[in-house]
């Protein structure tokens, strides 16, 4: 059956490389064909995560055969799943042909839809990015944005020059939380009418591929596990800061996402005896009044703040960092007041999760030069719980890298799957 056209949620990431050699193929009834693609799946990855590898490294690795290991291998060049990567000569014995897997034998599209801007990457099936697009995000509508990514995938896919077809997979990342049964989004209040049912089918129908829905922070935190800071940590917390507030929290190589999927939404919370600064609450929430926490720490709040001391408009968070730095009096004072807030958004964090790293990333994430040392400051203050604070690795790329990697983790088991099915007949 066709995968284009749909829409699905995620509630898991990339797994350490050890878990990877677990996952494989969907499960059918035991069979001699069955054995046979088990053992490929077992090579296939063992050449993605150590190669390039000989045939006799492999059997050694696995506990296969020769002449098992030498007809999977065969099989799998057939299908265009591995390819000779050169050879080996030793000081004795016979030189040994190395084996990879082959990259282009499918791609994945990452898409990070954001308020402000549209990313889009297209990526083989070893995680290189092939091309790519950046662009602002101008939607005045929701359709508007629908239609604005699936015409910069089509663009990034022609400068590959790779037909739709080839995408196995897409991975979108967005504020908010999915909602499978609605197939709409919930509680993105930084993208108007991005709610309404059926935007990603239009992606999804747009692209001609399956696309699979995640949140923001979610996904920059299995970027940032997978490809920067978070790597090999135990419990780690990626905590997005720009134009809105969320986390993600990636336990032993797991994404953990919740009962609802809505773990992290910590900026959904509403401040006892605050008067609301703007709607943002009510229309996150479709409930209640009073400042949201995202409010009080987003890069609006930084300029809202700036303004109050003094500071004068075109004014952006970033505007108000960099004026920091020549130390501007009121822009001093209105970071100080940001670090005063997220220090508190930081004890929260350690005490409800213990996590041993902590990265700060999103929009506020850049400033990390002048963050960190007063961010551990507020922490140690508020805490007697000290994760490590690091700065992002991925900037402003980890949505994107993220989503790229989740895709990767569907792709390629769906690859593998078309490619080394029984032909009919």
């Amino acid at each position: 059956m066709s995968t284009a056209g749909r829409t699905t949620a995620t509630d898991g990431a990339p797994q350490p490389v050890a878990l990877a050699l677990l996952s494989g193929p969907g499960q059918q009834p035991w069979n001699r064909q069955r054995l046979r693609s088990n053992n490929e799946w077992l090579l296939l990855e063992r050449l993605r995560c150590h190669g390039p590898l000989s045939r006799a490294q492999l059997a050694r690795d696995t506990g296969l055969s020769k002449p098992t290991v030498s007809t999977a291998l065969a099989t799998l060049e057939l299908a265009g799943l591995a390819r000779e990567a050169g050879r080996f000569a030793p000081e004795r014995g016979r030189t040994a042909v190395l084996y990879e897997t082959d990259p282009a034998a499918g791609n994945v599209l990452g898409l990070d839809i954001g308020r402000a801007r549209l990313r889009v990457a297209v990526a083989d099936l070893s995680g290189c990015v092939v091309a790519r697009r950046d662009l602002p995000n101008r939607g005045r509508s929701a359709d508007a944005v629908a239609d604005a990514v699936v015409a910069a995938a089509r663009e990034a896919l022609a400068e590959a020059g790779l037909p739709g077809t080839a995408v196995a997979h897409t991975v979108a990342g967005t504020p908010g939380v999915w909602d499978e049964r609605r197939r709409s989004v919930r509680l993105a209040a930084s993208l108007p009418g991005w709610g309404r049912p059926g935007l990603f089918d239009r992606i999804a129908d747009g692209l001609g591929t399956t696309v699979t829905v995640a949140n923001d922070a979610n996904l920059a935190a299995v970027g940032e596990y997978t490809y920067g800071a978070g790597a090999g940590s135990r419990l780690f917390v990626y905590l997005l800061v720009g134009t809105g507030l969320g986390l993600g929290v990636v336990k032993d190589g797991e994404l953990l996402t919740g009962a609802h999927g809505a773990a992290g939404e910590l900026g959904l919370l509403r401040l006892p005896g605050c008067a609301s600064a703007t709607a943002t609450a009510t229309a996150t929430t479709g409930t209640g009044t009073g400042t949201t926490l995202e409010e009080t720490v987003s890069a609006d709040a930084v300029v809202r703040t700036a303004l109050d001391l003094g500071m004068r408009r075109p004014l952006t968070a970033e505007k108000v960092f960099t004026r920091a730095r020549l130390g501007e009096p009121a822009a001093v004072e209105a970071v100080r007041q940001e670090v005063d807030r997220l220090g508190y958004v930081l004890a929260v964090v350690a005490a409800l999760l213990d996590p041993d790293v902590v990265v700060l990333g999103g929009g506020i994430g850049r400033s990390a030069d002048l963050l960190l040392r007063p961010l551990e400051q507020a922490l140690y203050e508020r805490s007697p719980l000290r994760p490590r604070l690091e700065p992002s690795r991925l900037g402003q790329d980890a949505v994107l890298l993220g989503a790229v990697a989740t895709a990767l983790e569907a792709a390629r088991p769906e690859v593998f799957e078309r490619r080394t099915a029984p032909v009919p007949g």
